[in-house]
C-alpha cells in the first residue's frame, strides 16, 4: 500500500482520484457498490510486483472523486465516458479491464462503446445484460417485485436514510461479511436498525471497515446509489446498441454464493448459450466454489492468478 501514488484527473467535467501503482502495461480497476479504489488493494499490490501498472479510481460519486448530485449524470455513458477521459489525460491508449459488481456492468459497457481501448478484460460477478425490450429495473421489478433492493433504491432519499439509521461499521460488516445468495429484499421502511452485525469475514480487518466507513461517511452514498437510479436511462440513451456483440476477449468469474448468480434466469443465460450469443469474445466462466460477491476481497490470490494468467496471453 505504500507504493501506491494518488492522484487527481480532471476528465469529462469533474475529477477523478485515481490509485495507481506499477510500471508497465495498464490494468484498469473498476469497484462496484459499495465500494471503493480500496476494494482492489490486494489486486494492485500483486499486479504492481508482477510488471503491470495498476490503475483504480475511485468512479464518479464515489469516495474522494466528484459526485454531481442528479441521478442523470450516472448513466453508463457518462461513467465509461469518465474513463475514457482519463485514460487520455493520462496518455493512455489501451488497457487491461477488470471489474466487479457495478464495475462489471461499466467494464461490459465500456467493451461494447469503446473495444479499440480494451487489451481484453476479467469480469467478476455480473454478467452482460444485453438490452432488453423493458427497462431494466422494470424488468427487475416484474421479476422480483416492489421490495427488491435495486427497485426500492429508485426514490432519493429513502434508502440514504436507511442507511443512515445505523452504525456505518456494522453497515459494512453486514454488507461486506454476507454469504447469502438469495437476492437482498428491503422490507417496510427500508429499515435495517436492529439487525446485528454477522461475524467480521475472515478475509476483512477491522482497518478495511474503518476505511470504508470513514469514507463513506465523507461522501454519503448518494453517489453510488444513483447508478442503480440512472439504469433505466441508461436503458434509453443505448438504443443504437441494442443487439451489439462483444468481441473483447473477456474472461468472467462468479463465486457459488454471489447474490447475482441467483437472479432469476443467470444461471441459464450463463451456461445455456445465451452470453456466449451476445459475447462471441468471452473465452472462459469460472465459477469459485464456496464463494461469495466480493470476490477479489475474499480469494484474492486465486482472483490474482486468473487475473494474470489471462492478460499474459494478450500481452
Amino acid at each position: 500500500m505504500d507504493s501506491i501514488q494518488h492522484i487527481t484527473v480532471k476528465t469529462n467535467g469533474i475529477k477523478l482520484h485515481v490509485a495507481v501503482a506499477g510500471a508497465g502495461q495498464p490494468v484498469l480497476l473498476l469497484h462496484g457498490f459499495p465500494e471503493l479504489w480500496y476494494s482492489w488493494r490486494h489486486q494492485i499490490d500483486f499486479l504492481s510486483s508482477t510488471g503491470y501498472r495498476a490503475i483504480a479510481p475511485d468512479l464518479r460519486g464515489y469516495g474522494d472523486s466528484d459526485a454531481p448530485p442528479s441521478s442523470d449524470k450516472y448513466t453508463a455513458l457518462h461513467i465509461v465516458g469518465d474513463l475514457v477521459g482519463m485514460l487520455d489525460e493520462m496518455g493512455i491508449e489501451k488497457v487491461f479491464l477488470v471489474g466487479h459488481d457495478w464495475g462489471a456492468l461499466i467494464a461490459w459497457y465500456f467493451c461494447l462503446f469503446r473495444p479499440d481501448r480494451i487489451k481484453s478484460a476479467v469480469i467478476l460477478s455480473v454478467q452482460y445484460f444485453p438490452r432488453t425490450p423493458t427497462p431494466f429495473i422494470q424488468g427487475f421489478k416484474a421479476a422480483l417485485g416492489d421490495q427488491f433492493y435495486m427497485v426500492r433504491f429508485q426514490e432519493p432519499g429513502k434508502a440514504e436514510e436507511a442507511f443512515a439509521s445505523v452504525d456505518i461499521r456494522d453497515f459494512f460488516k453486514n454488507i461486506l461479511s454476507n454469504r447469502d445468495p438469495r437476492a437482498p429484499y428491503l422490507p417496510g421502511e427500508v429499515k435495517f436498525k436492529g439487525v446485528p452485525p454477522p461475524p467480521l469475514a475472515p478475509w476483512l480487518t477491522p482497518q478495511d471497515i474503518e476505511f470504508y466507513a470513514e469514507k463513506f461517511t465523507q461522501s454519503g452514498f448518494t453517489g453510488g446509489l444513483n447508478y442503480y437510479r440512472a439504469f433505466d436511462q441508461t436503458w434509453e440513451v443505448t438504443g443504437a446498441w441494442a443487439g451489439a456483440q462483444i468481441h473483447v476477449p473477456v474472461k468472467f468469474i462468479v463465486g457459488d454464493l454471489d447474490l447475482t448468480y441467483y437472479f432469476p434466469g443467470a444461471r441459464e443465460y450463463i451456461h445455456g448459450g445465451g452470453f456466449k450469443r451476445d459475447v462471441p469474445g468471452l473465452e472462459e466462466v469460472i465459477v469459485m466454489k464456496d464463494t461469495s460477491h466480493f470476490l477479489n476481497q475474499e480469494r484474492p490470490s486465486e482472483i490474482n492468478s486468473h487475473i494474470h494468467s489471462f492478460f499474459n496471453k494478450f500481452c
